[in-house]
């Protein structure tokens, strides 16, 4: 199921499908997170609240979306905007950081967070050989000689397998969002 479009999904959940309803809920679980306790700096607390009430409202209102590839924008939208009721209902107003005040800076957030998991979702799509290598060389910065020792192979081979590991992962990435990858991938 994780193969399927986001409108696929959508289309499937309407359809009464509960393993969709369960992809759905996963699919979107960290980005709504994310969006409320990265972008809003919401406790646990209440970012746990806040996703309960997006997905119970998703569950209610998505035979309302009219374009069902338009379901990450508007699980986004809703998100934000119960975050805001949250920090109303709490007497915070805003951020506690003066810089996420400035104009663009929650689109920005949203915009990183959205990057982050098309990258994620790219690399859980790129199997496992690729995405222990790509780990290990971006993520944890490993030689090419630990590497190599790790997975025993020459370390000259390990050049090599990145970069055909990381063309996989741009063109996953391409072929997810019909253009070109995200700016942190090249």
């Amino acid at each position: 199921m994780t193969m399927l479009t986001d409108g696929e999904l959508v289309a499937r959940c309407r359809a009464g499908d509960q393993r969709a309803w369960n992809e759905l809920v996963e699919r979107f679980s960290r980005y709504v997170y994310a969006i409320a306790v990265q972008a809003f700096r919401l406790s646990s607390h209440d970012a746990e609240d806040v996703f309960q009430e997006v997905f119970a409202r998703v569950y209610q209102h998505l035979d309302r979306l009219r374009n069902d590839d338009a379901v990450r924008p508007w699980i986004a939208q809703l998100t934000r905007r119960l975050c805001i009721d949250r920090l109303r209902s709490s007497g915070r107003e805003g951020p506690a950081e003066t810089e996420d005040l400035e104009p663009g800076g929650y689109d920005e957030t949203l915009a990183q967070l959205d990057e982050a998991i098309a990258v994620r979702e790219g690399m859980e799509a790129v199997g496992e050989a690729c995405r222990e290598i790509l780990d290990r060389f971006f993520c944890r910065d490993e030689s090419y000689k630990a590497i190599g020792e790790a997975l025993d192979l020459p370390p000259g081979t390990i050049a090599s397998r990145i970069s055909r590991c990381l063309a996989k992962l741009k063109a996953e990435l391409e072929g997810r969002s019909g253009g070109p990858a995200p700016s942190g991938v090249r």
